[in-house]
């Protein structure tokens, strides 16, 4: 007999800076994020509410814990106060009755999951939790994590289609037990709606609205409560959290960073000034070179912003560093890759003075590590070692690697 459950369709949430990482890094703001007002704490009847997870960075989600292992995740938006509440029951409880009409219950344990969220990936792996994913939207060879990839070689988790079109009849034959999904299923509301009337129920990792990059990290604490992994989960974010204390209160070098890339119809793609990317040069001890970019689309919650080579020449010829994102891109293999793309390149500061860096694909999938994207940000200002860096390469002037 399959889990009983309810279930809601969820809203998408757009998330605003904690206050804590004001303080912490200089931006003002003050102490630990509050916990959740009274009146948002589900009542469940027969259980008590025990206490509510003290967040550090995210803003997206609470966590509830009540008497007997019982625990909500309450997945929601900042701006309207609309929410999704997931009922987390532990293998063997009972589900309490009376619960609120549209909340969804997660009965454990949850060892068959359906992952179409493919940058939740690497936090599910980082508190070793790949044995409760059975199924994945991504194919093996769009995997740039190692663990992924193993796991897939091995059979441990199969392909099941992408998130637009899954493969019900595998799903359901095999005994998936919850979808993760991204964002990106709100798109194809059909499709939500089919998993849930074959009785497997959806959960949507909103991580990408949040503000703050370790907030993104910090969803590894809704794995960690899904697959009982939570003393994993604060482990790892500890050491996250760690990297950053590390550079707490050093002097911003006021060296200002581009970051971007060109797409097919030879725009800049670049991030909104209110971005975690942007947000993560700071800390790092940089500036954005987009001091106050908005996504010309009011009603998006998208901060990709396009503008043309002669828009991002104008605004960004003179930063002192130029980052290529190649999360999205293939990665630039020498500075002749720019000018071929745009001859203005030759006309940027940073190109002249040989400080081009990229990206490489792995970037986007690893969420659980963003913190040593900030640490290599200010290894590349400090002018350090390379050899220490995680996910930046120094790009050279050609393919051969001269100078």
């Amino acid at each position: 007999m399959r889990k009983e459950q309810r279930r809601r369709k969820p809203g998408v949430g757009w998330l605003v800076l904690p206050v804590i990482l004001l303080l912490m890094f200089g931006l003002g703001g003050c102490g630990d994020s509050e916990p959740a007002e009274e009146s948002r704490i589900p009542q469940l009847d027969g259980l008590t509410h025990e206490s509510t997870m003290e967040l550090d960075y995210a803003e997206g989600f609470d966590i509830y814990n009540y008497s007997d292992g019982f625990q909500v995740i309450d997945v929601h938006d900042a701006q309207t106060g609309s929410s999704v509440q997931y009922l987390l029951v532990p293998e063997g409880g009972s589900i309490p009755g009376n619960l609120p009409e549209e909340m969804i219950v997660l009965q454990k344990p949850l060892d068959h999951i359906y992952l179409a969220a493919s940058a939740s990936m690497a936090l599910i792996s980082a508190i070793d939790g790949l044995d409760a994913v059975a199924f994945t939207a991504t194919k093996e060879s769009d995997w740039y994590l190692d663990e992924a990839k193993e796991a897939m070689e091995s059979g441990a988790i199969r392909y099941a289609g992408k998130y637009s079109q899954p493969d019900y009849e595998m799903l359901l034959d095999d005994g998936c037990d919850l979808a993760v999904e991204s964002t990106m299923i709100l798109h194809t509301p059909t499709v939500q709606e089919k998993l849930e009337g074959l009785d497997i129920p959806v959960f949507i990792d909103q991580s990408s609205y949040e503000s703050h990059p370790l907030g993104r990290s910090e969803w590894v604490r809704v794995y960690g409560a899904l697959l009982d992994k939570g003393e994993e989960a604060e482990a790892f974010f500890d050491e996250q959290k760690e990297i950053l204390a590390q550079l707490d209160g050093i002097e911003n070098t006021g060296k200002t960073v581009a970051f971007f890339y060109l797409n097919s119809q030879d725009q800049a793609v670049v991030r909104a000034s209110d971005d975690y990317i942007p947000k993560m040069i700071e800390i790092a001890g940089g500036k954005y070179v987009f001091t106050d970019l908005e996504n010309p689309n009011k009603d998006s919650r998208s901060a990709v912003v396009k503008m043309s080579m002669e828009e991002f020449y104008e605004q960004a010829s003179d930063a002192d560093y130029l980052i290529y994102n190649a999360s999205i891109e293939s990665p630039l293999t020498s500075v002749d890759d720019l000018l071929q793309k745009s001859e203005l390149f030759s006309k940027f500061k940073a190109v002249k003075n040989d400080n081009v860096w990229t990206t490489d694909k792995y970037l986007y999938q690893a969420t659980d590590i963003m913190g040593q994207l900030i640490q290599d940000i200010h290894v590349m200002l400090m002018d350090g070692d390379e050899s220490k860096m995680t996910f930046l390469k120094k790009v050279p002037i050609n393919a051969s690697g001269g100078e």
